[in-house]
């Protein structure tokens, strides 16, 4: 797996800190970050593939540094964002999944196999010319996924990723992700999904202050929970 090292990567703003400085190390393959809202959870995931800049210290992606190897980090690590739409760019569900593989570079033959190949796999062939505004919400996530798998990354990153789903398209997510051969990162509200995680951290208030197994991780914050006023 990946080896994802921050050295005391901290983030602010206007003078305000949103992640304090935070040392860790991260190789396993299935890894959950919870915390409450505004903890600072998505900063550290943001971080990795650089879509922000720590302002002290520095996040490394086996030995890459984001700021300097941007393009070569974000080749390696996919990013789903919670709102699919977001990610929506194109005007064809077919076409916004090839978008991905703009910066690659291959032959067109390979393009067209490859997008084939992950609307079959996320039920999404028979919409490829639709627009993507017209899909339900499961299906825009699916495609969010699609977008992201078509690039064959090393690690996906996903951002709460369930929390606009129905049940069976939340079910759908979580088997997926499980499913996944890569190095997965999660970032959550749904503790149920991360019991077969192998590890999970616990951010509150800008700072890390559980990191261990799942149901120790759990418990911990639930009883954090539970004590805040």
């Amino acid at each position: 797996m990946p080896q994802i090292a921050f050295e005391g990567a901290s983030v602010s703003y206007d003078g305000v800190q949103t992640l304090a400085p935070l040392t860790a190390t991260l190789t396993e393959q299935r890894i959950g970050i919870i915390g409450s809202n505004g903890s600072g959870k998505s900063t550290t995931v943001r971080l990795i593939n650089g879509l922000i800049e720590p302002t002290t210290g520095r996040v490394l992606y086996d030995g890459l540094d984001p700021r300097t190897d941007g393009k070569e980090v974000r080749k390696r690590v996919g990013f789903v964002f919670s709102d699919a739409e977001s990610q929506i760019v194109m005007p064809r569900v077919s076409d916004d999944v090839a978008f991905s593989l703009r910066r690659f570079k291959l032959p067109r033959e390979e393009v067209r196999a490859r997008v084939a190949a992950v609307l079959e796999r996320f039920d999404l062939t028979d919409r490829a010319e639709n627009s993507p505004h017209t899909l339900s919400g499961g299906e825009k996530q699916m495609l969010a996924l699609a977008s992201v798998l078509v690039i064959e990354p090393d690690t996906v990153i996903a951002d709460e990723p369930t929390t606009l789903l129905d049940l069976r398209n939340r079910r759908r997510i979580i088997r997926e992700l499980m499913g996944l051969d890569q190095q997965v990162i999660v970032v959550t509200h749904d503790l149920e999904m991360l019991r077969d995680f192998d590890r999970v951290l616990c951010i509150d208030d800008s700072q890390l202050v559980y990191d261990g197994a799942p149901a120790d991780a759990i418990r911990f914050y639930v009883d954090l929970m539970d004590r805040k006023p």
